[in-house]
């Protein structure tokens, strides 16, 4: 049986060709056009790591940054390693570092993804309800519909990428409290 994360990089929300290209007009937007070709490497191997995980927000899902950047740093060098490593908040947070442009960018493509097309491919994955589970302070769905509960998230993703998009320290990640400020 194919794992959710094998199947959310071949066709769901980290499709291997569709999500680079979101999170590159997400770079556009927030820093201007990428001309650097390693970034658009980064694009492409930031989520890789997704294949053969049994989750998407488990212990096992939580490393998927690792694969993608020992490929990255093997290719651009150390320091795009950490570039790719630290695009997980999460991961981030777990490592007493600060997360990179990347993540940022990996955040506001999730709300510039078009909903009917972030549920088609996570319905078809299972990742969908893995999402909205949610776990710690990540974001329950609760009684919301998909639809509503993606709107909201996708609010949520926007505001933290645009808050965040100099670097700014992150002090939204892991909080029920900053969850509940955006409505998720």
């Amino acid at each position: 049986m194919m794992r959710i994360g094998t199947k959310s990089v071949l066709f769901g929300v980290h499709q291997f060709a569709v999500h680079p290209l979101i999170v590159a007009l997400a770079w556009w937007r927030l820093y201007g056009f990428p001309w650097d070709l390693r970034l658009w490497v980064a694009f492409f191997l930031h989520d890789i790591g997704y294949f053969g995980k049994p989750n998407m927000d488990g212990p096992e899902g939580e490393t998927h940054p690792e694969f993608g950047a020992r490929v990255l740093s093997c290719i651009c060098g150390p320091a795009w390693g950490d570039f790719a490593l630290l695009h997980s908040r999460f991961y981030s947070k777990k490592l007493g570092r600060s997360f990179s442009r990347l993540c940022v960018a990996d955040k506001l493509a999730i709300s510039l993804t078009p909903r009917w097309l972030y549920l088609v491919q996570a319905r078809s994955t299972g990742e969908l309800a893995e999402y909205m589970r949610g776990t710690a302070a990540r974001t329950p769905a609760e009684s919301r519909a998909p639809y509503e509960w993606l709107t909201d998230v996708q609010r949520y993703c926007r505001a933290w990428a645009f808050e965040h998009r100099d670097g700014k320290k992150d002090l939204w990640t892991g909080t029920k409290r900053d969850l509940a400020r955006y409505g998720v």
